[in-house]
């Protein structure tokens, strides 16, 4: 395919509903620039989070989750090897899910001793969650519009690169919920991708690996350290999810969280916007 008949391809699949959706998105994202100047200023007045972090400690508690993934698959297949995958499907994530909120608890009680603070110092304070729900609503119509068109010029180098029958490989959550009508698995995918996996991810990668990177770099005098950790701890969310094609995608939503929880200061925000996306997604599915 050319890049004429690619290009052509891709303006048949945007609908209207998608540009109206997309219109307030680039009108509070073009603020947000003029505001900022394009972005220069709007974290001039974050400063790191004190902590007595080790530099290893989110990467020992990113490998326990990686082991946890890898055991709730082993043990399904090796004591279900039978069972139809609606309930492998249903079995796999009840077990991620159960890790992922044990995760949370370790990672609660090692944030409670090593953020000045405590758990406020870490940024989850009850009282700010109306602020923040709302504030995460902006956030994710704010950023909408640039993840679309990350995606869309992904599918665009995709094709040009690797033909036309590129196409891209949905989120393995997403697959499994349209392809099992089953409430229980629905209701376990839900749970885990629209609870457990928001607040873990963000615990881990916003909480842990972008506070930890930022102080690493602000003991080093690096200018600009919050985009600085922001940008790399985006790189590392997006890698860990193994799905090149999404790649653009998740590292410009990672974007969106780690400016909010540095912004903010409170991680109740990225929580938010990421909860919400998986929530719309799996709502986009389900009407197809």
């Amino acid at each position: 395919m050319n890049v004429i008949e690619i290009i052509k391809e891709l303006g048949g699949r945007i609908t209207v509903t998608e540009i109206i959706v997309c219109l307030p998105g680039l009108t509070l994202f073009g603020i947000w620039l003029f505001r900022t100047s394009l972005g220069r200023k709007a974290l001039a007045d974050s400063v790191p989070r004190p902590n007595s972090m080790a530099a290893h400690l989110p990467f020992v508690l990113l490998l326990a989750w990686f082991g946890v993934s890898a055991f709730a698959v082993f043990t399904v297949e090796v004591f279900f090897p039978d069972s139809p995958d609606w309930q492998k499907a249903f079995l796999k994530n009840l077990v991620l899910s159960v890790g992922g909120l044990t995760t949370i608890v370790a990672i609660i009680f090692l944030a409670r001793t090593i953020f000045s603070g405590r758990l406020k110092g870490f940024g989850l304070d009850a009282k700010t969650i109306h602020r923040d729900f709302f504030a995460a609503v902006v956030n994710l119509i704010s950023v909408y519009p640039l993840v679309a068109l990350a995606l869309m010029l992904t599918i665009f180098f995709g094709k040009l690169i690797g033909g036309p029958g590129f196409e891209m490989q949905k989120h393995q959550e997403l697959e499994l919920i349209g392809q099992h009508w089953q409430l229980s698995v629905r209701v376990t995918i839900v749970i885990a991708a629209v609870v457990v996996m928001p607040v873990l991810e963000e615990m881990l990668f916003r909480g842990l690996f972008q506070t930890m990177i930022r102080s690493l770099l602000s003991t080093a005098q690096w200018r600009q350290s919050a985009w600085l950790s922001i940008a790399i701890s985006s790189c590392l969310f997006a890698a860990v999810h193994a799905n090149a094609g999404h790649l653009p995608a998740l590292f410009v939503l990672s974007l969106c969280m780690g400016y909010a929880y540095e912004k903010s200061g409170s991680l109740l925000r990225p929580i938010f916007i990421h909860s919400l996306f998986n929530a719309t997604s799996i709502i986009a599915t389900l009407n197809q």
